[in-house]
C-alpha cells in the first residue's frame, strides 16, 4: 500500500469513534457500481457473509425488534450470532455479526434484491443511518485504527463490481459527510485534488472506457486491529 495521506488533525465520527488521522489515497482513484440496487449483475454478491453490527446499532435495532420481526420474518434469536467481539473503536465498544443462511446474510431479501432492514427504514421514515451499522454503510470503505482504507474486497480484487462506476470517495463522499462531517470532506476533497492532478494518467487507466455512471509502512501510523470483515450492501 502507498503511504496514506496524513490529515490535518484527527476526525471522530458523530459517535466518537473510529478517530481518523490518515486516508488510503487508492479510494480516489479505484471504482466500485455505487448504487446497489441498480445492479444487474451482482446477485446482492455483499450479502453472502453477514456483517458486523455495532452495539449502538444493535440496541437500535432491539428497539425496533417487533417492527424488523414483522417486516422481515426473522425472529430476534436469529439476528445475531453468539459471540460478541470488543472493540474499543466501534460505537458502544463492541460488535455482533449477522447470522447468514444458505442465501447470505439473514436480512438480505428473499422477494427481491437488498437489505430487508434498509427496506424497513424507507417504508417507515427512518433514517437507514438509526439501525445500519457504520461499516455497513461505508463499505467499500473501511477502517483499521486510524486509517481510512479501501475494504479487503477491493483490495483483493474480489468485489464483483469494481472498475464500473465512480470512485470508492466519490460514492461514498455523503456517507462521511454525514459520519465525519463537512470540514473532513473537505480535506479529502483537496488531497484528491491534489491526487488527481499529480496522478491523471494512472486515474485514466483505471477508468474504463464506458464508466457507467448510477443513482502500514513506515507512517507512523498507530494501528489497531479494525472492526473484521465488512460485507454488506448499502441499500
Amino acid at each position: 500500500m502507498a503511504t496514506p495521506f496524513k490529515l490535518s488533525r484527527a476526525y471522530p465520527t458523530r459517535y466518537g469513534v473510529p478517530s481518523i488521522t490518515h486516508v488510503d489515497r487508492r479510494m480516489f482513484t479505484h471504482r466500485y457500481f455505487t448504487h446497489c440496487l441498480q445492479c444487474t449483475f451482482c446477485h446482492d454478491w455483499c450479502c453472502q457473509d453477514g456483517v458486523d453490527v455495532d452495539l449502538l446499532h444493535v440496541r437500535a435495532m432491539e428497539r425496533h425488534r417487533q417492527g424488523l420481526e414483522a417486516a422481515t420474518g426473522v425472529p430476534y434469536d436469529r439476528w445475531f450470532t453468539d459471540e460478541t467481539e470488543e472493540d474499543d473503536d466501534v460505537p458502544g465498544g463492541a460488535t455482533r455479526r449477522t447470522n447468514v443462511t444458505k442465501r447470505g446474510c439473514v436480512f438480505l431479501a428473499s422477494d427481491g434484491r437488498g437489505c430487508m432492514i434498509h427496506r424497513f427504514c424507507s417504508e417507515r421514515g427512518i433514517d437507514y443511518h438509526e439501525l445500519k451499522s457504520l461499516v455497513d454503510v461505508l463499505f467499500p470503505l473501511t477502517y483499521e485504527g486510524r486509517l481510512l482504507t479501501i475494504a479487503d474486497e477491493v483490495e483483493d480484487g474480489s468485489l464483483v463490481c469494481l472498475d464500473t462506476g465512480p470512485t470508492v470517495y466519490r460514492g461514498m463522499r455523503a456517507e462521511l459527510d454525514y459520519y465525519f462531517g463537512a470540514g473532513f470532506v473537505a480535506e479529502l476533497d483537496e488531497l484528491e485534488g491534489e491526487l488527481l492532478g499529480t496522478e491523471a494518467t494512472a486515474v485514466a487507466e483505471i477508468a474504463p472506457a464506458d464508466v457507467r455512471q448510477r443513482d502500514s509502512a513506515s507512517t507512523g501510523l498507530p494501528l489497531a486491529s479494525g472492526p473484521g470483515v465488512r460485507s454488506a450492501p448499502n441499500q
